[in-house]
């Protein structure tokens, strides 16, 4: 397998939109391909790679990265999706995108919820508190408490 040329998707899109707008002026397929051309700088064998590359843009829009034309030595097969258009293949590669996370269900089993990890005295009755146990103040808080809970 011999890669020959690629052509990425920003300009296979301009490709597609200038080809479509030269088909509404009522320009035929040889007036077309002379057309893009001279708008991309392509000519000989690229120029005809390009048109090619076109047609299977045309046919494969969504999540288009590029297509790659390449030549197969004897005896080996074809990519899955490669369109042959004389002895080259046009091959079009897309983009993987990244399916969402689904939130899983917040019933505190499994994971790494609150609570877990946190051994040792008083961890039980800590609200968000220093991990090293309460702070002077909170102490202080605690102990006025407990006297005027004793005094009542």
């Amino acid at each position: 397998m011999k890669s020959v040329t690629e052509f990425p998707t920003f300009t296979l899109n301009k490709g597609l939109a200038a080809k479509a707008a030269l088909t509404t002026e009522g320009k035929n397929a040889e007036e077309i391909s002379a057309s893009l051309g001279e708008t991309f700088k392509f000519e000989g064998d690229k120029l005809k790679h390009f048109v090619n590359a076109l047609e299977v843009a045309g046919q494969n829009k969504d999540t288009l990265k590029r297509v790659v034309v390449m030549s197969l030595n004897e005896g080996e097969k074809a990519p899955a999706k490669a369109v042959q258009v004389e002895e080259f293949h046009y091959v079009p590669e897309f983009l993987i995108t990244a399916k969402p996370v689904v939130a899983e269900k917040a019933d505190g089993k499994g994971g790494k919820g609150k609570g877990r990890g946190q051994g040792g005295r008083g961890a039980g009755d800590k609200k968000g508190g220093s991990p090293w146990g309460m702070s002077p103040e909170e102490l202080a808080a605690k102990k006025g408490k407990g006297a005027a809970t004793a005094k009542a």
